[in-house]
Parts: C-alpha cells; structure tokens; sequence
C-alpha cells in the first residue's frame, strides 16, 4: 500500500537508498521516512515523492533524534 500511495521518483529513491546505507537504519524508519516525505509533497502540490521532499523527511528525523 505504501508503494502504491507513495511514489518515488528515481532521483527519490537513490537519495534514500544512499541515505539507509550511510545511517543503518530500520525498515521501520524507511517507512516513517516515506510517510513524512509524502506530507511534504502533498503541501507541495506534487503528485510523486521527489528527492527534495526525501530529503527535507531525512533533515527532520535527524533534528528530532538531536534534541
């Protein structure tokens, strides 16, 4: 369900594929991470998950984890 309502541009997924690698995280984050990037396009009026978007998800669990 979460491929189907989640698109990723290739661009996307390589970021997060690179991402998931150099952090060690979870399946469980991955998800969390998708979720999140996929709020970020809908406030941009964008039908695909784009690297942008991934990226801004990524920035923001890390500021969380900091605090």
């Amino acid at each position: 369900m979460l491929k189907r309502h989640c698109a990723l541009t290739p661009e996307a997924e390589s970021l997060l594929e690179l991402v998931f690698k150099k952090m060690s995280l979870s399946a469980r984050s991955y998800d969390r991470i998708i979720k999140v990037s996929r709020t970020i396009a809908d406030l941009d009026h964008s039908e695909h998950i784009t690297d942008r978007h991934a990226a801004e998800a990524v920035q923001l669990r890390n500021n969380l984890i900091q605090i």
